[in-house]
């Protein structure tokens, strides 16, 4: 459990924008160029 919120505290941001963009994927239909946009946008 201590080791699972550790992780959510040092990960969150990415956590939320993954799942935001999964989700925005899901409703407006798969974009690559948008996909890979927050991708990098992500990992910057």
């Amino acid at each position: 459990m201590v080791l699972m919120k550790s992780f959510w505290y040092k990960y969150r941001k990415a956590v939320i924008i993954t799942g935001s963009v999964i989700l925005l994927q899901l409703v407006f239909g798969f974009d690559p160029k948008f996909f890979i946009i927050n991708l990098i946008w992500l990992l910057v």
